[in-house]
């Protein structure tokens, strides 16, 4: 969150003060984003107001619709957790492989074990195929032995 000018008024604001908005999604960009905010305002003992949606959190009313704000935000949070998840199991049962590609291909992967038998160095090896020599020592050994 780079905005620039709620970082200045949120740096102007003292213990006590009150800062109001007239519509709460001018304050956040996601629920999450509120619900932090919010807390980062109480932490500082500042009060908030939105006009629109009736919240006041001066007021036990208001402080009661900013729980259930929080209640809401990880609501939202554990179903965006679940629909990933079945999103993920879904995609895995279609056969797509997670993750990034591997940088070498098993033809890679075999010419570099020739090499490194006939006593080649690692690094060596390593900066012909263009890849570190972690990398490389990961690719073998994840390689199965033929």
């Amino acid at each position: 969150m780079k905005r620039s000018q709620l970082q200045k008024c949120f740096k102007s604001l003292n213990k006590g003060d009150t800062l109001t908005v007239y519509k709460l999604d001018r304050l956040g960009r996601s629920l999450g984003d509120i619900i932090s905010l919010l807390d980062d305002l109480k932490a500082q003992g500042v009060a908030f107001q939105s006009v629109t949606e009736a919240i006041d959190t001066t007021t036990p009313t208001g402080r009661a619709m900013w729980q259930m704000l929080g209640i809401m935000a990880e609501l939202e949070r554990s179903l965006i957790v679940e629909r990933t998840k079945a999103g993920r199991e879904a995609a895995k049962i279609r056969g797509v492989v997670m993750g990034r590609k591997p940088k070498l291909s098993k033809q890679q992967i075999e010419h570099a074990k020739k090499l490194l038998a006939g006593q080649e160095h690692i690094s060596n090896v390593a900066k012909s195929l263009n890849v570190s020599v972690r990398t490389l020592y990961r690719a073998i050994e994840k390689t199965p032995v033929i």
